[in-house]
């Protein structure tokens, strides 16, 4: 029997609301991006969108794996992704997670999972070069009531999510 969440089902018919809704119910670990001062909670907000389209759960390896999925094949370029990573609020999700697990522990669990990460990395920067739509970042309102299929196949990310 799998147990895999719904939204991480590559031909997931529930709409991106519905996937949000099972994203937060199976993470309450998760910062709840409306407690959050307004812009870093759209970013949040975003990262978590990111989950639920690219079918990512939020062990090391997923989150490894869904900042270079947004850089290649959404609005959220690397140099985006700078800018607001030197924001003061972004800092706070790293220091949470230091404080709780500590830095021995990230930093073991990212060099732990890293190398297959980047395998699997390699022929996805390969099929993302060049491509000709790219998901929205910040402003995927208009997605919330699609179902994950159709924005999947829209934006040809079907064959990223496992």
């Amino acid at each position: 029997m799998n147990n895999k969440p719904l939204y991480m089902d590559n031909k997931s018919t529930q709409t991106l609301r519905e996937g949000l809704k099972e994203y937060y119910a199976l993470n309450p670990h998760v910062t709840n991006p409306a407690t959050q001062p307004s812009r870093f909670g759209k970013i949040l907000r975003a990262h978590d969108v990111g989950h639920v389209i690219y079918g990512c759960d939020t062990g090391m390896h997923d989150e490894l794996k869904i900042l270079p999925l947004f850089w290649w094949t959404s609005e959220c370029t690397f140099q985006t992704y700078l800018k607001m990573k030197n924001s003061p609020a972004v800092d706070v999700m790293y220091d949470d997670m230091i404080r709780e697990k500590g830095t021995l522990w990230l930093y073991g669990k990212v060099l732990r999972v890293l190398p297959t990460v980047l395998i699997e990395l390699i022929p996805i920067w390969i099929r993302t070069r060049n491509r000709p739509k790219l998901l929205p970042f910040l402003e995927f309102e208009p997605l919330l009531d699609r179902s994950l299929l159709d924005i999947r196949q829209e934006f040809d990310l079907i064959s990223f999510i496992q």
